[in-house]
């Protein structure tokens, strides 16, 4: 009997001790920091991670952002993802922690993020190992967006998306040649983008078999990427870890087919990579699955973005139909779309600012203080997470006027690019390499979208911050065709 009351007492001992070592390190850093910025650090181990987590419209900040500004300002201090934490909501301070990369600041993504994207990821690298392949990535993509071939991909695959529309009847449509039917659209936006970027990366058609593994596989790594990261087997974690190397593989036998095969240039990615020196083979298959991360889920996003938001807008969507009805006009009728006319579509780079503005595909990025870093009146600690948070300067009513409203025209006569008020693909030295790719396909996509089809959204949907951003529904839309199919643009 004594021998089992010590056995509880050091039971009991050992907990209490846990639970004051977690109070502690939980708390510490407050004490240790006091001139960190105003805030709270909510329970020990879970901080307030859940409520800063808690799905809301991609277009509004959110219940935490909007109760924690109020009562602490635009700069706050907090405790996410199990670490102390500065978050910004100021269009001044995230500049400077995104242009102090490296040098104040650290890309710090969570550790689960690590082992789904790979060590080699350009998303997770540091210093000059991200410089190397990010260099890389700007090359192919300042060779690649205006080439012909390129453009001629998008659109041949564009077509190939909105003509199926009439091929085949749709669940919960009016028939299949001419009539109204319903489709997913963020399906269909999905389909178009994976097909456009394994064409540029690998030089895969959509029809080829290898193609359909490496989306099925795709899916399942993307389902795990924004899943709780608990590796046990058949949890989406543990399926996109395992779907990684996987695709990985895949990826490996068609690097060793063309090395098999000598001079095979099909003028894709791959193509430069293998020409190249400087990476290793992990790194090569490590960039391939980056390139096919960002061309898919961003470009599918993007292009659901705007037929949201054209689809509650009829005066906005008349404007842009005028203008690709006005460069059609000018081409032959199976004359293909030049980087000439992508330069035309004016208004249509209106709508696409605006979408990323309203609808914040990317709300935030993860960094870490290397040293205690002074700035204006704030005082983030060495060590600490810090959260720049893009949506919440987007949605600013003191930057942008009527902050809520989708007006296009708000971006007449501005520039198109990133400022310190307008960050969708972030920026800095880590500013997304592929994103004006991302605006090529998606201005392409939805210039044969217009001239042939009128469309309404079926039902409620919108877009949710998870924080990554989902149409729950996944944007049922009503389309019908408005010319005859021999008529397709």
């Amino acid at each position: 009997m004594m021998a089992g009351e010590l056995v509880l007492a050091a039971v009991a001992t050992l907990l209490a001790s846990s639970l004051l070592a977690l109070v502690l390190s939980h708390f510490l850093p407050l004490l240790l920091n006091p001139k960190a910025p105003k805030g709270s650090f909510g329970w020990p181990l879970l901080g307030e991670t859940l409520r800063f987590l808690t799905p809301h419209a991609s277009n509004t900040l959110g219940g935490f952002l909007e109760d924690h500004c109020s009562r602490y300002g635009q700069v706050f201090k907090s405790h996410l993802f199990c670490t102390p934490t500065v978050v910004s909501c100021d269009q001044d301070l995230n500049h400077f922690i995104l242009q102090n990369e490296e040098r104040l600041f650290q890309c710090s993504y969570p550790r689960p993020i690590h082992g789904i994207l790979g060590k080699s990821s350009m998303l997770v690298v540091l210093g000059e190992d991200h410089k190397r392949l990010r260099n890389l990535a700007l090359a192919l993509v300042t060779s690649t967006k205006l080439k012909p071939s390129y453009l001629g991909d998008i659109e041949k695959i564009a077509l190939h998306v909105v003509g199926a529309w009439r091929r085949h009847d749709g669940g919960g449509g009016g028939g299949g040649g001419g009539g109204v039917r319903v489709i997913a659209f963020c399906e269909e936006a999905r389909k178009f983008a994976f097909s456009v970027i394994v064409k540029q990366v690998l030089g895969l058609s959509p029809e080829e078999p290898v193609t359909a593994r490496i989306l099925e596989d795709f899916l399942a790594f993307m389902k795990g990427l924004i899943s709780f990261p608990l590796y046990i087997p058949g949890t989406p974690y543990a399926k996109a870890v395992q779907a990684r190397e996987r695709i990985s593989n895949t990826v490996k036998g068609i690097i060793e087919e063309r090395r098999s095969a000598g001079s095979c240039n099909k003028g894709d990615f791959l193509d430069v990579l293998l020409s190249s020196n400087e990476l290793s083979d992990e790194e090569k298959v490590s960039f391939v699955l980056d390139s096919l991360l960002g061309g898919y889920e961003t470009t599918s996003l993007l292009i659901s973005m705007v037929v949201y938001f054209l689809g509650q807008s009829a005066q906005d969507l008349d404007l842009v139909k005028r203008e690709h009805d006005s460069i059609r006009s000018n081409k032959g009728k199976e004359e293909c779309l030049t980087s000439e006319d992508y330069k035309k579509m004016e208004y249509t780079q209106q709508v696409i600012n605006e979408a990323l503005r309203c609808g914040n595909i990317v709300k935030f990025v993860h960094r870490k203080a290397l040293k205690d870093v002074k700035y204006k009146e704030y005082l983030i600690p060495s060590g600490w997470k810090v959260l720049p948070v893009f949506s919440a300067v987007h949605l600013n009513p003191s930057l942008h006027g009527n902050a809520q409203q989708f007006q296009p025209c708000r971006w007449e006569g501005t520039s198109q690019g990133t400022s310190k008020r307008f960050t969708p693909f972030g920026g800095g030295p880590r500013l997304c390499p592929g994103s004006e790719l991302a605006k090529v396909e998606a201005a392409f996509f939805l210039h044969h979208l217009v001239l042939n089809y009128r469309w309404r959204i079926d039902g409620d949907d919108i877009p949710m911050a998870y924080p990554y951003v989902e149409f729950q529904r996944g944007l049922p839309i009503e389309i019908e065709p408005t010319s005859p199919e021999s008529g397709l643009s």
